[in-house]
């Protein structure tokens, strides 16, 4: 079994009123060496069998597709999460 994640952020031109909250917060919470922050989501998707090329391609078109709303987000990377696999 394989476990595959892909990243979605939301465009650069598109407001991020969450990330903003948080990087408000870090610098009153001791984190004053950011400057900013960007919030995206993370999705884990698990196969049955290895991760290949087949499957990552998969990955991708489901995260450009279903999982991210490509009007205000891209899929910023598509990986196989190794530490998963190694267990």
């Amino acid at each position: 079994m394989g476990r595959v994640v892909v990243d979605v952020m939301p465009k650069p031109e598109i407001l991020d009123p969450q990330g903003k909250a948080v990087a408000g917060a870090l610098p009153r919470l001791g984190f004053g060496q950011f400057s900013s922050v960007r919030q995206g989501k993370r999705f884990e998707l698990e196969v049955d069998g290895p991760v290949t090329d087949e499957v990552l391609a998969a990955a991708r078109a489901a995260g450009e597709q279903v999982l991210s709303n490509p009007v205000i987000e891209d899929v910023v990377a598509v990986y196989e999460d190794t530490q998963v696999a190694a267990q």
